[in-house]
């Protein structure tokens, strides 16, 4: 069944359009992978906002499809994260009615409360009938290639003749990939146990670095990256240290088999 997902200006839910989308566990039964969504905003409340919308009214702007959903692994409510597949923007906002219609069709028993819910399961009539109105643009994709100069979160891994070789950086700090790989992995140091939150409080909040387990440098060319197992979440200080030689990378293993002490962190 087809749905509609709400995407708010402001929001206590971690979103980011068009890679993950954070929901309270009873919308699970219709945030299953492969299900087609919509993306909506409703009315604009703050007008700082109008610059990063396709208009102030209530308005669908963008289409996609839920690929594997995780357990958000701070949330003691059972809340959970889903990774979003194939996100398609449209060119112009589709208004949330035509004339006095509107285009997706309301029960009667949910007409004062139907617009609250932030995600709407939606007939697949409705759903065509919206993609009719909408000019798709092409879909969105992360560029290859991030600056990365004077990047705090990259290191020099490795050197090939006079050529220095950033490894994972391409990767490490692609944003549709971050944001997957820490609703996956979550926000602790998965080698040490850290989490920059309860150490530095608010100021440091949904921090943390993003490492490639693999060096690019053993692809042999490009690589799809899967951000479940490619990826792995990294405080600072391990990440610094993956990569403290220039002539290797520390896999996950070597690094927690040379931590000490308090830093240990059990399975």
């Amino acid at each position: 069944m087809p749905v509609v997902i709400v995407e708010n200006d402001t929001s206590q839910w971690e979103d980011e359009t068009g890679s993950v989308y954070h929901f309270p566990k009873r919308y699970r039964p219709w945030l299953s992978t492969g299900a087609e969504v919509i993306y909506y905003k409703g009315r604009i409340k703050d007008k700082a906002f109008a610059p990063t919308r396709l208009s102030g009214e209530p308005h669908y702007f963008g289409m996609a499809r839920i690929g594997k959903v995780y357990a958000d692994q701070s949330s003691e409510k059972g809340d959970l994260f889903a990774l979003i597949e194939n996100f398609t923007p449209f060119e112009r906002a589709v208004p949330s009615k035509t004339g006095d219609e509107y285009l997706e069709t309301i029960p009667k028993s949910r007409l004062k409360n139907y617009w609250r819910d932030g995600v709407r399961p939606i007939s697949q009539a409705d759903y065509d009938r919206i993609l009719s109105h909408a000019t798709l643009l092409p879909a969105q994709v992360e560029p290859d290639v991030p600056d990365i100069q004077d990047d705090p979160l990259t290191f020099i891994s490795a050197n090939e003749g006079s050529k220095t070789s950033y490894f994972g950086t391409r990767y490490e700090r692609r944003k549709d990939l971050r944001v997957k790989a820490i609703a996956i992995h979550g926000l602790d140091c998965k080698a040490c146990g850290f989490n920059f939150e309860q150490a530095y409080g608010d100021h440091a909040k949904a921090f943390i670095h993003v490492h490639h387990v693999v060096p690019i440098s053993d692809f042999g060319g490009q690589k799809a990256v899967n951000p479940e197992t490619d990826l792995v979440t990294l405080c600072a200080n391990c990440h610094a240290v993956v990569h403290r030689k220039r002539d290797m990378t520390l896999s996950l293993d070597e690094l927690k088999s040379i931590l000490r002490g308090r830093w240990v962190k059990n399975p």
